[in-house]
C-alpha cells in the first residue's frame, strides 16, 4: 500500500533532487523522495541496535564493533560501482 502525500522542500533540494533524476541516479522525484527517507530510517533502527548493545554490554567481540560504528558513520546508500 502506498499513500500520496504533498510536500514543501526548499529549492536548493528541490534541484538536487532533479539533478538526480536527470542523471539516472533515481527514476522519479518519488523516488529519490523513497530512498532518502528508508536510508534515514535504516540508519536510525542502526544506531538504536548498538545503543542497545552499549547499554545492556554486548559479546566481547561485539564491543570493538559497537564502538567503530558509533564513531565511524557510514553512507548507507554507497553503490561502490556508482560514481
Amino acid at each position: 500500500m502506498t499513500t500520496q502525500i504533498t510536500v514543501r522542500l526548499p529549492d536548493e533540494l528541490v534541484e538536487f533532487v532533479d539533478a538526480l533524476v536527470a542523471d539516472g541516479v533515481v527514476k522519479s522525484r518519488a523516488e529519490a523522495v523513497h530512498r532518502a527517507l528508508a536510508r534515514d530510517r535504516r540508519h536510525r533502527l542502526a544506531l538504536d541496535d548498538v545503543e542497545i548493545l552499549r547499554r545492556e554490554g554486548a559479546d566481547p567481540d561485539l564491543e570493538a564493533f559497537t564502538a567503530y560504528v558509533t564513531s565511524h558513520p557510514v553512507e548507507l546508500d554507497h553503490h561502490p560501482h556508482q560514481h
